[in-house]
This record gives C-alpha cells, structure tokens and sequence, in this order.
C-alpha cells in the first residue's frame, strides 16, 4: 500500500481558549509542549483538532472557544499533504456563522471536510469509552470510519435526522400510521448501511487493538471487542421492530430500538473491562485502542494522520510508559505532538528518534521554543 505523508507545517491562533496569538512552525517528526496543568498545552491541541473535525474534542461550542472579552476568533494552517501545499483557514465572529476555507474556498458542508485531514488525539478523557455511555463507543466508531467513508457519513447524518422526525411524531402523540411507516422504511435503509459498516470496522479493528495491547502489556493479558446491535440479518427487519415497539415508544416519547442504540461489548481477561480493571489497565485500554485507530486511518485513507497525545503518561507504571515510547518513537508513525508536565519523557522520546524535533515551553497561553 502507497502512502502519502501529511504535514502540519505552520498554525496561526488568535483569541481561542486561553492562547490570545500565536504563530509556530512545526516539526515535520515530533513537538513537545512542556507547562503545567491549565497553562494552554492542551488548547493548542485542541485547535489542531479543530482543524480536522470542525469541532472541539471537548465538546465546547464556538462560543465557548473564543477567548474571553474577544468578539472574535481566528485559526490558520499551512500543511504539506500527499505532495502539495495546503492551507485551512478558520474564523468565528460572535453572532454569526463560523467559515471554514481550503486553498481559500469556503465549504458548503463542513461535513465535507471530514476525512481530508485524519488525525488521532490521545487525551485523558478517553478513559470515557470504558466509563461512558454506550453514546460515547458509538461515537467512536463514527468518528473513525466518517473519516474514511463518506457514504457512511451521510448516512449516518441522515439517520439522525429521520430519528428526530420520528421522536417528534412520538412526543406530539401523532397516530398517522402512514406517517411513521414513511420515516421507518427510510431508517432502515440508513440503518443497514451503518450497521454493517460498524461490524466490518469492528472485525478489521480488533486484532489491530489486541497486537498493541500485547505488546504495552507483554502479552499477560487479555481483551476482547465485541458489537452488539439489533440490526443485523438475524434479527427481525427494523421497520418490523420500529412497529412492534411503537407502543411502547409512545408510552416513553422515544425511538427505543435501532443504531442509535448499538455498543461495544469490552473485555478484559473475559470479564468487563469497566468492572475489573485498575486506572492503569482502563488507560493501557485505550490507549491502545486509539494506536490501532492510527494504523486503521493510515490504511483506510492512505495518509499518515497526525498523532496528538494529550498528558499519557499519568497512572502508567514505568514499564509501560517505556513501551509506549517505544511504540510511537518507531517509523509507523508520522508527525506526531505530545504535551506533559514531565521533560523527562519528552526527553526519552527526542533521544530515539533520528531526525528533527522541537520543543516549547508554556505558560498562560505563550509558546516558547527551547533551542
């Protein structure tokens, strides 16, 4: 499989989250963002994020990203991408709609831009697939495949739009039979596509996830994933599930049955990882889970997407910490940013690569570069 290399060289910011303005030239290998908690190592990741995802990884709305007392915010990125030059450019004035450009065009979709810049984030807060809702394992799996099937993408769009018509005809107690029959036949298209794509990710994902997790753990342990959903050829059609539940889904306001209630099965040693696993093994989880991402998206979109870890390293004995460094110090991957409130990890990092690296300091939402 041909690979094509992707960059991020240069990124202007001004007034997002607590970085008022700055303007950084990247490594091509790997950057180091070195500042206690809350001091903005985290938000420049977040913006790096942003430019992929046309959201934050926290969730926040644009609103809440723009820097406090500012009207207005600005992200600008020069990349080098499978050959060329590329440049994204985003801006949000309060009150108004956000823009998002490439190579100067504005999009009509941001859905559009889903997948032409695949990235990978690392962070703390992942610790949500084991703890969360079954909402945040679907998401996910979304996330991941969105960036390399826009079939699926629309699809799943779609899906979540059929599903809100279909609550409001529940919620206004609406009997038209005709009227849900409409909508459901439509779901179940949609349905059957996500569903399938969901099972075919999952099979190809698993044995990615299990050899990363071997080889942190060295091979003591063992996990499993498994997806359940009740759309599948073995169970009954959904447009004859929607029907036999109708009653109840009366009774409650809600559609009950479909994709927006699938989940990842989790285990650890054959029991659920959410029961029996310490702080360390949950974070083993899924940071392993997020490498194999890396190797899933390097595949599926034949671009080397950018790896982002957020602070790893805390709750990880020093066994595997070293080989975790050992993991993403390799030639798998390609540009890569790492935050910590330890040197001494970067430090380990930068003396087993061959090739450059940069470091910055920061505080308050400033960057400085340590020559």
């Amino acid at each position: 499989m041909y690979l094509c290399s992707m960059i991020l060289r240069h990124l202007i910011i001004n007034n997002f989250k607590n970085i008022q303005a700055a303007d950084i030239t990247f490594s091509p290998n790997i950057n180091g963002l070195i500042g206690n908690n809350g001091m903005g190592k985290s938000n420049l990741l977040d913006a790096v994020y942003y430019l992929s995802f046309c959201r934050s990884f926290n969730g926040l709305s644009d609103r809440q990203l723009m820097k406090n007392g500012e009207t207005f915010m600005m992200l600008h990125a020069e990349y080098f991408r499978a050959g060329a030059d590329e440049d994204i450019q985003f801006g949000y004035t309060a009150g108004k709609k956000k823009s998002l450009k490439r190579k100067g065009k504005e999009y009509q979709r941001l859905s559009q831009h889903i997948g032409m810049f695949p990235l990978v984030l690392v962070a703390p807060q992942d610790i949500v697939l084991i703890t969360g809702t079954s909402e945040e394992r679907r998401m996910f799996i979304d996330r991941i495949i969105s960036q390399s099937d826009k079939v699926y993408l629309d699809s799943l769009i779609r899906y979540g739009q059929l599903l809100e018509q279909r609550n409001r005809l529940l919620r206004d107690h609406q009997t038209n039979i005709a009227l849900y029959e409409a909508i459901e036949i439509q779901m179940e298209m949609a349905a059957n596509y996500i569903a399938d794509a969901r099972r075919k990710f999952v099979e190809e994902f698993s044995p990615l996830f299990n050899d990363y997790y071997a080889a942190i753990t060295d091979s003591c342990e063992t996990v499993s994933l498994q997806y359940t959903t009740t759309v599948s050829h073995e169970n009954k059609p959904l447009t004859v599930q929607f029907e036999e539940c109708r009653r109840r889904d009366e009774a409650v306001c809600h559609t009950t049955v479909g994709v927006h209630r699938d989940d990842i099965d989790m285990q650890l040693n054959g029991m659920p990882v959410k029961r029996i696993a310490s702080q360390g093994q949950c974070k083993t989880y899924v940071i392993s889970m997020r490498l194999a991402q890396y190797d899933f998206l390097r595949k599926a979109t034949s671009l080397t997407p950018l790896l982002l870890l957020d602070d790893i390293f805390d709750k990880l004995d020093s066994t595997r910490v070293e080989r975790i460094i050992d993991l993403v110090g390799g030639e798998k991957f390609g540009q890569i940013f790492i935050t910590d409130t330890n040197r001494s990890h970067l430090d380990t990092i930068m003396r087993q690569i061959d090739g450059d690296y940069r470091l910055w300091t920061v505080e308050n939402g400033k960057f400085e570069q340590i020559t």
